[in-house]
C-alpha cells in the first residue's frame, strides 16, 4: 500500500457519521500517518519469548497439553527455532504449520539447522519471503541498494550508525542537491535510516538521549531477504564458518568475476590463500567473528588482486603491520583500521590521493603525510601515543577530525579548515596557550560540535568560549580548575557534556544560565560535591537532563517553575 491508498478508501467508504470504523494495517509507519495525521499510529512490537511460544503453540498443537508430551530435548528445539524468529508473528505461525505435522527427530534436526531457508521457501502467496518481498518490491530505488548493503554485515551484528553512514556515503548510494556538501549527505543518510525504520526493514539496538539512533541491526529473515536479492544483482559475496573456503571448490563458483563487494566472516587465512579472480572489486569488509590473528604477509595480496578497491575495512582483524603496497590503491576512499592492534602507518599511505575516510585509533604516531590526500573528509585517530608534528591544515574539504592533539592543532592554521564541523582535540592542554587556541577555534566558522579530553596528568583553567559563536555541541572530559561562567560559554550553545571534571562547587547555578541549552549530560565525577540545586528560573529550554554515576551527590533540589521543557 502506498501513502495515496487511503485516499481512495475514503471515496469509498465515506464518513457516514455511524461510528463505523476502518481498521488499516500496514508496514510502512509514512502511510498509517498519512491515513489519519489526527491520530497516532499504534505500533505493533515484536512478541516475547513467551509470547511468541503460545503463537507456536496455538499453530503448532491442537492444544498446550500436546506440547509437553514430546522429549525435552525436542522441546528444547522447538523453542530455539521460535527464538530464532526473532518475535516476528508471521514467521512464527508459518514456523508452526511446518511442525504441526508428525516428523522424525532427524526432520526435526534438519529445520532447525536450515530455519531461515525452510522459512524462507517461496511457492505459497502467505509464505514469508513472499510477504517480505513485497516491502522490498515498495522500496524507491534509492532505498534499495541502502538496504541490500545491510546483507553485508553478519547475522545479529549490532552495526554501528556512524560506520553505517560512512560506507553509504562512499559507495555513492546517498544522494544530495550538492554531492559536493558531505554534511548535506550525512543529514540524507539518515533520513534514509529512518525511512528503513519506519518501512520495519531496520531493528533500532541503541539510541542516544537526543532520541538519534546510534545502533541497529537486521532480524534474520530481512537480512535472508537481502541477501537473495543482492546476489540475484552480484551486488555482494559473503564468506563465514558456514559457508568454507575450500580448495576443491573453483574460484569462479566462489566469487563471481562481476561481484563488485565482499565481506569476510571468519577463516581469513584460506581467504588471503586462494587465487582471486575479482579484478573489479569495490569493496572489501572483514568482520573478525573469530578474533584471528592476521598476519603481515596475509594483507600483501589484497594491493596485489584488488587494483580498483574503494573500500577496504579491517575493523577488528588484528593486524600486526599495514604493508606498504596498500599504498598502490590508488582509488581507495574509505580505510578502516580501527582496533587492529596497528602501532604504526606506512608512509606510503601519503599516495592515497582519493581517501576520503581514515578510521584508526591508537598508533605511535601519525604519520605527517597526512596533509598530502587533499580529498579527506572525514579523519580518525584517536590515542596517539606521541605528539609529534602533524600537517592538516592543507586538507581543505575536512568535515570530520577526531583524535588531533591539542599542541599539533595549534601549530596548524585552522581559518585553512573551512569545511570542519566536527571536532575532537586530546592530550596536554597546558602545552597551547588559552587566548590562540580558543582564537584558532572561533575561525571555524561551521563548526557545530567540539570535544575536549585532557589527558589524565593535564587539567583544563576556566575556559573562555564565547567567541566561538557557531558551536551547538560541546563535550569537556577531564580535570577542570574552575567552570566558566555562564557568558563565557558559547552563546548559541545546545548540547553540554562534563565528564570527569571533578569540580567541587554545584554548576547547576552557572549551567541553569545558558538559554540555548536543551541538553545536559553530567556524568561519572564531572562534580564531586553532596548537593545540587537548580533555581525557580533555571534551565528554561532544556529538555534532556542526565545525571550519570555522580557518587556522592545526595541531594538535587529543584524550585517550582524549573526546568518547564524536561521531557
Amino acid at each position: 500500500m502506498s501513502s495515496n491508498d487511503p485516499d481512495c478508501l475514503g471515496n469509498v467508504f465515506p464518513d457516514g457519521g455511524n461510528g463505523s470504523r476502518l481498521l488499516l494495517t500496514t508496514r510502512d509507519k509514512d502511510v498509517a500517518l498519512h491515513a489519519d495525521a489526527r491520530s497516532t499510529p499504534q505500533e505493533m512490537q515484536l512478541l516475547s519469548k513467551q509470547k511468541s511460544w503460545n503463537l507456536f503453540c496455538g499453530k503448532a498443537f491442537l492444544d498446550h497439553v500436546d506440547a509437553d508430551r514430546y522429549p525435552t530435548d525436542l522441546v528444547q528445539l522447538r523453542r530455539e527455532m521460535v527464538d530464532k524468529c526473532n518475535g516476528l508473528p508471521l514467521a512464527i505461525v508459518v514456523l508452526g504449520g511446518l511442525l504441526s505435522r508428525d516428523m522424525s527427530h532427524t526432520e526435526w534436526r534438519k529445520v532447525h539447522d536450515n530455519i531461515n531457508a525452510y522459512l524462507a521457501k517461496e511457492g505459497s502467496q502467505t509464505g514469508v519471503m513472499t510477504v517480505l518481498n513485497l516491502s522490498y518490491i515498495d522500496l524507491p530505488s534509492y532505498l534499495k541498494p541502502c538496504f541490500l548493503h545491510l546483507s553485508l554485515f553478519p547475522e545479529d551484528y549490532v552495526i554501528s550508525i556512524r560506520k553505517l553512514f560512512l560506507l553509504l556515503i562512499v559507495e555513492g548510494f546517498v544522494l544530495s542537491a550538492e554531492q559536493a556538501d558531505q554534511q548535506s549527505m550525512k543529514v540524507t543518510a539518515e533520513v534514509y535510516l529512518n525511512e528503513l525504520i519506519n518501512r520495519n526493514l531496520i531493528q533500532v539496538v541503541r539510541m542516544s538521549v537526543n532520541a538519534r539512533v546510534v545502533e541497529c541491526r537486521v532480524l534474520d529473515l530481512m537480512r535472508e531477504l537481502a541477501i537473495r536479492k543482492a546476489k540475484e544483482q552480484n551486488f555482494f559475496r559473503t564468506h563465514d564458518i558456514e559457508d568454507p573456503l575450500s580448495s576443491s571448490t573453483s574460484n569462479s563458483s566462489l566469487f563471481s568475476s562481476k561481484c563488485r563487494r565482499q565481506s569476510i566472516y571468519s577463516d581469513m587465512e584460506r581467504y588471503a590463500s586462494v587465487e582471486h579472480n575479482t579484478p573489479y572489486l569495490r569493496s572489501l569488509l572483514f568482520f573478525n567473528i573469530g578474533h584471528e590473528i592476521c598476519r603481515f604477509s596475509q594483507l600483501d595480496f589484497i594491493g596485489k588482486c584488488f587494483k580498483v578497491l574503494r573500500v577496504l575495512d579491517l575493523e577488528d582483524v588484528k593486524v600486526e603491520s599495514l604493508p606498504s603496497i596498500v599504498g598502490t590503491l590508488i582509488h581507495l576512499r574509505l580505510l578502516g583500521l580501527r582496533y587492529t592492534g596497528l602501532k604504526l602507518l606506512p608512509l606510503s599511505i601519503g599516495n592515497l590521493r582519493s581517501l576520503q575516510t581514515l578510521d584508526v585509533n591508537n598508533l605511535k604516531q601519525v604519520p605527517n603525510v597526512i596533509w598530502k590526500i587533499q580529498n579527506m573528509r572525514y579523519l580518525y585517530m584517536e590515542g596517539q601515543k606521541y605528539d609529534i608534528p602533524l600537517k592538516v591544515d592543507t586538507l581543505e574539504n575536512l568535515q570530520v577530525l577526531s583524535g588531533i592533539t591539542f599542541k599539533q592543532w595549534i601549530q596548524n592554521n585552522s581559518s585553512k579548515l573551512t569545511c570542519l564541523g566536527k571536532l575532537k582535540l586530546e592530550g596536554r592542554y597546558e602545552l597551547v596557550e588559552g587566548v590562540e587556541f580558543w582564537k584558532s577555534i572561533a575561525k571555524l566558522r561551521v563548526l557545530k560540535s567540539l570535544y575536549l579530553k585532557a589527558s589524565e596528568e593535564s587539567s583544563f583553567p576556566s575556559l573562555a568560549m564565547d567567541s566561538c559563536l557557531y558551536l551547538s555541541k560541546l563535550d569537556i572530559k577531564g580535570h577542570m580548575q574552575k567552570l566558566s561562567e555562564s557568558f563565557q560559554f558559547p552563546p548559541n550553545l545546545s548540547q553540554l557534556t562534563l565528564d570527569s571534571c571533578r569540580l567541587d562547587c554545584d554548576p547547576m547555578p552557572i549551567l541553569e544560565k545558558l538559554p540555548k541549552l536543551l541538553t545536559l549530560r553530567l556524568r561519572a565525577e564531572s562534580y564531586l560535591g553532596t548537593e545540587m540545586h537548580v533555581s525557580a528560573i533555571g534551565f528554561p529550554q532544556l529538555k534532556v537532563l542526565q545525571l550519570f554515576e555522580l557518587s556522592k551527590v545526595i541531594k538535587l533540589n529543584i524550585e517550582n517553575g524549573a526546568i518547564p521543557w524536561l521531557i
